[in-house]
């Protein structure tokens, strides 16, 4: 059973974590960094959680539809997913904690991580690779 359930058990931990870590207060936690530092490092840290939204999210689809989904479907669906659920965490910064802050920078970089994963996936699943989309 867990195995085939592995990406859905991982896409939905995944949507999790980031929907804690983006409404989770950080003010009072010492995330002392030493002298390191990254500029842009929360856009970066947006890109990737999005870009592991993405992919873990087609492979969600392909496993709960047996690979019976088009590709091309899954990608618009997971794309649309993505950027929807991004405005939806940054309306939720804005209007329900008191020291986060929605930023249009924030969006743009989910967007992006987002369209890069499964642009991955893609090419994954190209013709040229082995490994076919459906089952």
């Amino acid at each position: 059973m867990l195995k085939k359930n592995t990406y859905t058990i991982l896409f939905i931990s995944w949507v999790l974590i980031i929907t804690v870590l983006s409404l989770f207060s950080f003010s009072e936690v010492d995330l002392d960094t030493g002298k390191l530092n990254i500029p842009y490092a929360d856009k970066i840290t947006h890109f990737i959680f999005y870009l592991v939204f993405g992919i873990l999210g087609c492979f969600f689809v392909r496993e709960r539809t047996k690979g019976q989904a088009e590709l091309t479907k899954t990608s618009w669906f997971m794309l649309v997913g993505a950027i929807v659920y991004g405005i939806f965490i940054e309306a939720l910064q804005y209007t329900m904690t008191t020291d986060r802050m929605a930023e249009f920078g924030d969006v743009l970089a989910n967007t992006f991580g987002a369209f890069v994963g499964i642009g991955l996936v893609r090419w994954y699943f190209s013709k040229k690779r082995p490994l076919k989309w459906k089952f």
